[in-house]
């Protein structure tokens, strides 16, 4: 039974059988309803013919989502205790992203990030408390500091995220670039004499269970397109290449992910600092694939004012992002010669110019998506006989 009050001490980063709680994974689910919002907001934009701007909107929203889901995550990593006082603290957090996702529309058709920042504070407000639990408990004294200092920076930066709500519009982006950087420097600050006691295993699997969840939302966006767009206008010739072609991508978004474990990357915080500030692009351009084909069907059906170019773009770009983000981060490291290196590099260049190739641009994207996993997995195959061939 649950304990209701528990001292919130650091884990072990050697702990065994390290996996994800329910309480995460309930967590995660909540934060698809913010990411859901995001995506549609900018299907909205970019059918409008706002694409630029809806892109802005949209990565702005995003960070705010993606920041806040992370902060959680490695905080929990180290310290998660379950007991009554965590557990009530971080569905406090939860109320506060369900907050932020309800103020996503006006933050994208109006420009006011009231709703947003009331949200966020929420969140924030409850991540600052548990930050100073674990700072009462915490064993030594550079540890009490470092967790000090992200209260301390978490307060701080949220204080400056209110000029967000009184600069001039034009000014917004950059006011909101300015802060996130600044809320990229609270954990290198923080962590600078003492890291906190993270674990490499629940970390990638964490991250994985988001990608996971992100897929999943662009599957569940584009299903539902292609419904409304064959029951509204019986348009099933038109919409079925974009579902193959999008099915195949997701299908292969998460095969390249997973190929590889990618918590032997996490050796220290410095690769754990680049490689959880890099799935930023990994997130937010897998769920602006589910936009992107919710955009493609609304073009075919003629719903969307934008070109047939646009439209396809508005898939095969973020699937070349995710592509070569994916290889960024951890992917290239487990390659081995220049055969394997240039797949998901050369494939993301593919992808891009099947943007060209009309109304069967998404499925020519698809079967490239999938011809890469095909040919990764080739590779892999023939570089493991070669060494098991060669005498020892």
């Amino acid at each position: 039974m649950t304990q209701p009050f528990l001292p919130l001490t650091a884990r072990s980063r050697e702990e065994a059988h390290r996996t994800a709680t329910p309480l995460e994974l309930f967590f995660d689910l909540c934060f698809v309803v913010a990411v859901a919002q995001a995506g549609a907001s900018l299907v909205h934009a970019v059918a409008e013919g706002h694409a630029g701007e809806g892109v802005v909107n949209y990565a702005m929203v995003f960070f705010a989502i993606w920041w806040a889901w992370m902060n959680f995550t490695w905080f929990a990593s180290a310290y998660d205790n379950d007991d009554v006082t965590y557990r009530v603290v971080t569905l406090v957090q939860i109320a506060g992203v369900l907050i932020l996702a309800a103020g996503v529309s006006r933050a994208f058709e109006d420009h006011d990030f009231l709703v947003v920042y009331l949200g966020y504070l929420v969140m924030r407000v409850a991540l600052a408390s548990q930050w100073l639990r674990a700072a009462h408990h915490a064993s030594s004294a550079q540890e009490r500091t470092m967790c000090r200092r992200y209260a301390g920076g978490v307060l701080t930066v949220q204080i400056g995220w209110l000029a967000l709500l009184f600069v001039p519009e034009g000014a917004q982006p950059w006011v909101f670039l300015a802060m996130a950087l600044a809320e990229l420097a609270v954990p290198v600050y923080a962590e600078k004499d003492a890291p906190s006691t993270w674990h490499p295993h629940h970390i990638a699997e964490r991250y994985g269970l988001f990608t996971i969840i992100v897929l999943g939302e662009s599957v569940a966006a584009a299903t539902v397109a292609v419904k409304s767009g064959v029951l509204e206008n019986d348009a099933l010739n038109e919409l079925l290449p974009i579902a193959a072609g999008g099915l195949l991508i997701v299908f292969a978004a998460w095969w390249i992910y997973f190929v590889v474990p990618a918590h032997d990357r996490l050796t220290d915080s410095r690769q754990g600092f680049l490689w959880g500030y890099g799935h930023y692009v990994i997130f937010a351009s897998a769920a602006a694939i589910g936009a992107g084909l919710e955009i493609a069907v609304e073009q075919a059906v003629g719903k969307a004012h934008i070109s047939t170019l646009a439209a396809a773009a508005s898939v095969t770009i973020p699937t070349a992002v995710f592509l070569l983000s994916v290889w960024l981060l951890h992917a290239r490291h487990f390659k081995v010669g220049l055969a394997q290196q240039a797949v998901l590099p050369g494939s993301a260049l593919v992808i891009l110019l099947c943007s060209f190739a009309g109304r069967w641009a998404v499925l020519a994207a698809g079967l490239v998506a999938a011809a890469t996993v095909a040919v990764g997995v080739t590779l892999t195959a023939r570089t493991r006989a070669t060494r098991t061939a060669r005498p020892s």
